[in-house]
């Protein structure tokens, strides 16, 4: 009696060891082990033939891509975002896509506070002149930051990752507003005591915030939705911050705004051409930059590597995966 074929998987990046033994034990598997992303050629040179794709948010996915793909049955995206796939292309061929919601929603809430902190009370400032040698001892009016207390947070995005943002606010003695979904005007979110948070308009929470954190996905809707127009409804004394997609922000625009002091700063996690940062961004002191580190823990880009992995091989087994994309095929 023949043994059936097993299925072959491409792995788009490196996973870690007790990922790629789930995945081992049930396909015949490929990784990418280079630095980067692979080539839009490699990628679809790697995937042919291949019945699931383990991919990452800067992997495309499009119809002309699945077109020449006729094996393929489960794209599995190790991110909550999907920008990079045309669910609707994918849902036409039958292929199933898939991400990982949910398991990174603290370690983003975390890093968002993590920002907030680093670009109000000047962390990256100081620690540049501390180890640049420069410090010359405590003094009263030394690097001043921002209170929190009493302040106003602004949240862009009230999915589960902007809730988890707003729900430590009050333990910095923040209030929170948040603007209200177009589409769902009538909702009412609840903060942790059970009541409310205020829900304005986009135009309001930019006007009225001290800190504006952004956990919008990127789409059509919203590309530069942070553009000259809208920082320009910033208070000058607030700051910007962007743990969601980079092209969110036209970044160009936000150094405008540090050069003229139409803001007091910015926080920024994600670039719009990663892993180019803008130029003008590296001349301020009140940017506070770091490297798409929001899920990095340890913990967490494992949970991600392993539910990418169990949704592939649901899929691959027969079944429905564990946490499909909205309007994705299901088997």
């Amino acid at each position: 009696m023949t043994t059936p074929a097993r299925p072959r998987v491409f792995v788009s990046r490196r996973l870690f060891p007790e990922t790629l033994a789930l995945i081992s034990q049930h396909a015949e598997m490929d990784v990418f082990d280079g630095t980067g992303s692979p080539s839009p050629e490699e990628l679809l040179a790697r995937t042919k033939g291949c019945a699931g794709l383990v991919a990452q948010g800067t992997d495309k996915v499009d119809g002309a891509f699945l077109d020449q793909l006729p094996d393929l049955r489960v794209v599995c995206n190790v991110a909550v975002g999907y920008n990079n796939i045309d669910v609707a292309a994918a849902r036409a061929r039958k292929v199933v896509v898939t991400n990982t919601p949910d398991v990174l929603n603290e370690a983003c809430a975390a890093l968002t506070w993590g920002l907030i902190l680093g670009v109000t009370r000047r962390l990256g400032e100081g620690e540049r002149i501390l180890r640049a040698g420069q410090w010359k001892g405590f003094q009263l009016d030394f690097l001043l930051g921002m209170d929190l207390v009493g302040k106003t947070l602004g949240v862009i995005g009230m999915g589960r990752i902007g809730q988890s943002v707003a729900a430590k606010a009050a333990a910095f003695g923040m209030r929170t507003v948040y603007m209200k979904s177009p589409r769902r005007q009538d909702e009412q979110i609840l903060g942790p005591d059970g009541v409310p948070y205020e829900g304005l308009s986009f135009e309001e929470v930019l006007t009225r915030s001290d800190i504006v954190t952004l956990h919008v996905p990127l789409s059509s809707e919203t590309h530069h939705l942070i553009n000259r127009t809208s920082i320009r409804l910033m208070k000058p004394t607030a700051y910007l911050v962007n743990m969601a997609r980079g092209p969110v922000v036209e970044e160009a625009s936000v150094v405008s705004a540090l050069d003229n002091g139409w803001i007091a700063g910015a926080a920024l996690d994600v670039y719009e051409l990663e892993p180019v940062v803008h130029p003008g961004l590296l001349k301020f002191d009140n940017a506070f930059l770091i490297p798409h580190l929001g899920s990095a823990t340890r913990e967490t880009r494992t949970a991600m590597c392993n539910l990418a992995a169990r949704n592939l091989v649901e899929v691959l087994e027969g079944r429905a995966p564990v946490t499909p994309i909205p309007g994705s095929h299901i088997p």
